[in-house]
């Protein structure tokens, strides 16, 4: 009983908890949006895997309307395997049984007009529903994947493989370490993860969404990748990822809209 009592609190405060994230701003590179946001979710025991990508190699795979961002040279690729937990729509609770499934993005960066956003490669999820409102709502390329996580102490074991289209799997083991703090100003951290918004074409046109969240809380992380073919084909991933893990990071999101530099 006690232990779903937590489970209910941790339930009950997670929409509280979203919205106060509103009350810390000072570290956003732009401006909050004017309207309001929709919806919001949190993230849970993210882990961030980044490789170092020739830009030659990885312009193909990204629409020309969008520069791609690079640090010391180089293009990134990311992917970033969690749990997404409260999601809910504004003024609403979550609802029990949907509101919590596991997610694994691949991503790249791109900065256009001065704002530094993320370009999705894929986005796989367990949640079918899930799949066919993100389609809809954000226009990007989500997929039905089988998921699983298990944990071993502090490791964190998490697999999946994609159940449509080409197939693409991962599993990985990752064990964070040290303690959580956000990434310095300038510093390959900060340019991997302090992003807020996230662009995709749509109908021929640069479209947008924003979202919001604290300074990412980071540790670093030993991970080991058995299978990975999550990247797009012609994208290989070669050497040792850098690699970071964040427990929670509280999030609100904005609807899609044109780019409008």
């Amino acid at each position: 009983m006690e232990d779903l009592g937590s489970r209910l609190g941790e339930f009950l405060s997670t929409p509280a908890r979203q919205a106060a994230t509103l009350a810390d701003t000072g570290h956003r590179p732009m401006p909050l949006p004017e309207g309001e946001w929709i919806h919001a979710q949190t993230w849970e025991n993210l882990l961030f895997a980044h490789w170092r990508v020739p830009i030659d190699e990885l312009r193909v795979h990204v629409p020309e309307e969008l520069p791609l961002d690079t640090f010391d040279g180089s293009a990134w690729v990311g992917l970033t395997p969690f749990r997404i937990s409260g999601l809910r729509v504004r003024g609403l609770l979550p609802l029990p049984f949907v509101s919590s499934f596991l997610e694994l993005n691949v991503r790249t960066y791109v900065e256009l007009d001065g704002k530094a956003g993320i370009y999705f490669f894929s986005l796989d999820t367990e949640s079918s529903l899930a799949v066919e409102a993100a389609r809809r709502l954000y226009r990007l390329p989500y997929f039905r994947a089988r998921m699983s996580v298990d944990f071993v102490r502090d490791e964190v074991d998490f697999a999946s493989e994609r159940v449509e289209g080409r197939r693409a799997a991962l599993h990985a083991r990752y064990l964070p370490h040290g303690e959580a703090t956000p990434p310095a100003p300038g510093s390959l951290e900060h340019f991997l993860t302090e992003r807020y918004c996230l662009f995709t074409m749509h109908e021929d046109r640069v479209h947008w969404a924003q979202i919001h969240h604290p300074p990412w809380p980071l540790q670093q992380a030993e991970v080991e990748i058995t299978e990975n073919t999550m990247p797009p084909p012609g994208i290989e991933l070669s050497g040792e990822p850098v690699c970071h893990f964040s427990a929670r990071q509280d999030v609100v999101l904005w609807a899609l809209e044109p780019f409008e530099p």
